[in-house]
């Protein structure tokens, strides 16, 4: 399955001297350090029963280390299309645990892949292009495979959603309501938690500085 994704693109990783974190992709913010909690609560739930997991996009690795790191995970995949993120992820964390394995693919390309019946759980958070993001057409295309891939009883956790009108700058951020309509289709059960957020002073994609979180945890009986 080809999509238009940047194939090279600028990546970085700043760190403040506050000691605010942020991974930057062609000059948008992809991931800041005040999500850890958010993402940590999102692994939580996604693991529960424990087994193994996927993960699309690695981001700062904050969901991945969580999931490999639990005593019933038995082995985590996460999937990453960047060379770049991978490496600053791997500097940061010489010793990941053993049970964590990151391949570098297009996820896009890598969903083909999926054996039925093979996950526990899959945590879908890649930086993608807004338009893509949006697009339907592809959401239906790739979302069965997804589905066929996770055990009865397996779990399904996107990137978390937030509360108000979302910037123009946001690319892969929305509101509870839009995450549902994307998802709930191909499942049976979805679980929503609220959280508080405290987003950076120099935030682009979220709709305040403070608010409300929301964590969808769908499942598949």
């Amino acid at each position: 399955m080809k999509t238009p994704q940047l194939n090279e693109p600028d990546i970085a990783l700043v760190h403040d001297e506050s000691g605010e974190v942020t991974l930057y992709i062609d000059d948008v913010q992809a991931m800041q350090g005040w999500e850890k909690s958010l993402m940590w609560r999102s692994a939580d739930l996604l693991c529960e029963r424990g087994g193994e997991f996927l993960e699309v996009g690695l981001g700062l690795g904050y969901s991945a280390l969580r999931i490999a790191g639990r005593a019933d995970t038995y082995r985590h995949t996460v999937v990453e299309k960047y060379p770049k993120v991978v490496e600053l992820f791997h500097a940061a964390n010489p010793e990941p645990p053993a049970t964590l394995e990151i391949v570098q693919a297009d996820f896009f390309d890598f969903v083909d892949r999926l054996q039925p019946d093979s996950y526990d759980g899959v945590f879908f958070d890649p930086e993608l292009p807004k338009a893509l993001f949006e697009d339907r057409r592809l959401l239906d295309e790739f979302m069965p495979k997804v589905v066929r891939a996770l055990r009865r009883g397996g779990t399904f956790v996107p990137m978390f959603s937030l509360d108000g009108d979302v910037p123009d700058a946001a690319t892969c951020t929305a509101s509870a309501a839009v995450m549902l309509d994307r998802y709930l289709r191909f499942f049976d059960r979805v679980l929503v938690e609220r959280h508080k957020y405290h987003a950076y002073a120099n935030t682009a994609y979220t709709p305040a500085q403070q608010g409300d979180a929301f964590i969808l945890c769908f499942t598949k009986d």
